[in-house]
């Protein structure tokens, strides 16, 4: 197994590692296949309930891609279309993940790092986090599957600063931007993800499974909503998870969620 994404797991909550900490956690072409990989192998496990993203390391989230390799990796339109489609295999991979993601964010978080903190579902990051997609400097612009994500979360005004001017900026402009969830300080960054990833793990998962599924559909499908999605969105009512939770708010009990 490829030591380019490590992923490791604790109870319910998984953790997925961008392991490339001498380039800041550049990804190389291999390196965003293997995400996708990673990620789609986790969506589909029943018995998570939560999945940590973050950088190897306190210095980087990640650099974006591996510049290093652009020579003989994108050195073309051809070549750059083929890359590009095992990056947006990994952001797709991260969107859809069926599971609740968490962005841990520690220093660097430019390009394609930024890319897959947009594709994570809540994003926190420490004081010293610096963000930005200084792609005018190598002369191509955001190709849409890696400037949608982005779009998406922080608005047309936002990205058009970011990738006009190609400037970093600190967490602070990212929060009042809507790129981060919350900032935290440095020395409470682990013990803020642990708790968020413990709440999230006690939750019911059938809501939050059908959470982001109803919310990706709103937002990424402009297409009217058919009888049978309708349907759908109150199905979990016949879940035993459902009986559950009600059972135990009118109990005034802490409900145990089965995922059933």
């Amino acid at each position: 197994m490829s030591d380019l994404i490590v992923v490791g797991r604790k109870g319910a909550i998984a953790t997925v590692i961008l392991n490339n900490p001498e380039r800041r956690n550049a990804l190389s072409r291999e390196a965003w296949a293997v995400l996708a990989d990673r990620m789609t192998e986790i969506s589909a496990d029943p018995t998570l309930r939560c999945v940590v993203v973050r950088g190897a390391g306190d210095k980087a989230f990640a650099a974006g891609a591996d510049i290093a390799e652009f020579q003989t990796e994108r050195s073309s339109s051809e070549q750059a279309a083929a890359y590009g489609a095992d990056t947006a295999r990994a952001l797709d991979a991260l969107i859809n993940c069926q599971h609740p993601t968490i962005a841990m964010i520690l220093g660097a978080c430019t390009g394609g790092g930024l890319e897959i903190a947009c594709c994570c579902d809540i994003r926190i990051c420490n004081e010293s986090a610096r963000f930005g997609v200084p792609i005018n400097r190598i002369g191509h612009p955001f190709a849409y599957p890696e400037l949608a994500p982005v779009l998406q979360v922080a608005g047309r005004a936002a990205v058009l600063e970011l990738l006009l001017e190609g400037r970093i900026v600190d967490a602070e402009w990212a929060r009042l931007r809507g790129l981060v969830t919350r900032v935290v300080a440095d020395y409470e960054i682990d013990e803020e993800i642990a708790n968020t990833a413990a709440h999230l793990a006690e939750v019911a998962p059938l809501s939050m499974r059908g959470t982001k599924k109803f919310v990706n559909r709103l937002t990424l499908n402009a297409s009217p909503l058919s009888e049978t999605e309708i349907a759908e969105s109150y199905a979990a009512c016949d879940s035993e998870d459902y009986a559950e939770g009600v059972t135990a708010f009118l109990a005034k009990r802490k409900p145990v969620f089965r995922g059933q």
